[in-house]
This record gives structure tokens, sequence and C-alpha cells, in this order.
């Protein structure tokens, strides 16, 4: 099997079980509406399991183009590779998107809530604040690039490294995904975004491009980072880029931090009590 035909059969797979969940808990009239978050995070973190035991033998399953250039960052992957298999990832993304439409075709026109059906897709905010948003998107694919090569360096979890990722991406749902929806993967949002856009959805709405940007950039930077931070603590091999990378993420959070404490003092009105 090609890297380019392994990467799209297992993000597919990751997406038709990922998006399939959301759909079933949030579609009008679907047996499992209205069944939790744990529920989801756990259905996300199966689809994972899923598409690395699929093609884990074939292509290392990525599935994510954030886990690519993370591990291309730390120099485990080459870079020569990263283009063939963010390719199949983005269209495997886009087929799995499709499939969970037809699977869900008799739900759409009964579900009124156009937020609900771009929600089956793509992720968006609790709290739309881009600067907070971003930084919650580098946090949770820092600790999923981090975390995954934590369960490769451990020979003990040989056999089981697809059901043990799978936790770890539950694990990343159940306590980091609520304020963004934890997209901590560019094509998983990026692919199912794209098959909003142009599927004939009864009913649909807008397909929020305006956020796109947080859950391709925000997983890029927290997959780079974990790359070449666990280099750079668990290797030794301390390189410009974990520098730089430091700098970023730094960056990132002084800003959305700043951020936060201006919109705080522009909702403090004078005179008004704010004690709880």
């Amino acid at each position: 099997m090609s890297p380019f035909l392994g990467e799209l059969l297992g993000t597919m797979i990751l997406v038709i079980l990922g998006c399939g969940v959301v759909a079933g808990v949030t579609l009008r009239g679907s047996k499992s509406e209205g069944a939790d978050w744990i529920v989801v995070s756990i259905g996300w973190g199966l689809g994972v399991a899923m598409g690395v035991y699929a093609v884990g033998s074939f292509t290392g399953a990525h599935i994510n183009p954030a886990v690519t250039i993370g591990f291309a960052a730390a120099g485990t992957f080459p870079w020569a590779d990263v283009p063939v298999y963010i390719a199949g990832q983005m269209v495997g993304a886009v087929l799995g998107a499709c499939v969970v439409y037809f699977h869900y075709l008799a739900h759409w026109s009964k579900t009124e809530d156009k937020g609900a059906k771009l929600g089956v897709f793509a992720t968006d905010p609790a709290i739309r604040n881009y600067p907070a948003n971003l930084v919650s998107e580098i946090i949770g694919t820092f600790i999923l690039v981090l975390g995954l090569q934590f369960i490769g360096a451990n020979e003990f979890t040989e056999g089981l490294n697809p059901l043990i990722t799978g936790l770890l991406i539950a694990a990343i749902g159940i306590s980091l995904g609520g304020p963004t929806g934890y997209a901590i993967n560019p094509a998983r949002d990026l692919g199912p975004r794209i098959a909003h856009a142009f599927l004939p959805i009864p009913g649909k709405g807008p397909s929020d491009w305006a956020y796109a940007w947080i859950p391709i950039v925000g997983p890029i930077i927290g997959g780079v980072y974990g790359g070449v931070f666990h280099q750079a603590f668990f290797v030794g091999n301390v390189t410009p880029v974990f520098w730089i990378f430091t700098v970023i993420v730094a960056a990132a959070l002084v800003h959305a931090f700043m951020n936060d404490v201006q919109g705080t003092k522009q909702t403090m009105q004078p005179g008004q009590n704010h004690q709880a």
C-alpha cells in the first residue's frame, strides 16, 4: 500500500467514526441523540484507534498533518514524505465526511439547528476568542504529539499502541476538549469543513471560514512544539527550531492573556458591583 493511500484510508476511517459519533449525538431523530461529551470523546478515540490499526503497518498511521509535521520537525520523519502524507490525509478527511453525510441522510432535514449540522463536520469554540482558542488548540496538539512519542518509546505497548493512542485522544477530549471541541488535527477539521461547504445538506448555514484557520494553525504549532520539546527534554537534542517555537508558543500565551485582561476591563463598568 502506498503512503498516500494508507494515510487516505486511515484518515477516512478516523473521520467516519469521529464525525459519525457527533452526528449521532446531535442530529434529530438519531437513536443516540442527546448523548453527552463523554460519548463523543470516546467515539473519536476509538475512531483514531481503528484508523491506526488499519494502516499503522503501512505508513505509521499519522492520519494527522500536525503529527506528520511534528515528527518531521523532530527529525524522526523525512520532510520529503510530508506532502504525500498530508495530501492523503486531506483527501481521506473529505471522503470520510461524505460517507457520514450519506449515512445520516434522513436526519439532515429533520435537524433545524444550522450550527449542529456544521458541528458534525467541523469544530467551533464554546467561547469565540481567537487568541484563547488558538492557545487551546496548541496545548491539545502539544499533548497529543508528546504523548505519541511517549507511547512509541515504550516496548511494552507494542501491539496495543493503536488502542492506547485512542485512549490518549479520548483523554485529551475529556480533559482539554471543552473550549474548542479539540480539532488537534488540521485535516480532521478542514476536510470535513470543505465537505460541508459543497454537500447539498438541507437547511445548512455557512461553513464558518472566519474560524477555520484556528484548527489549522494551532495544531501545527502545537505539533511542532511537541516534537521538538520531546527531542530537547527526553533525547537531549536541543535544536534552533525548539527555541523558535518556544518563543512562538510563549508569544501566543502572552497575547491570549493580554487579550483576556483587556476584554475583562472592557466589561467592567464604573460603579457596578462585580462581587459574586
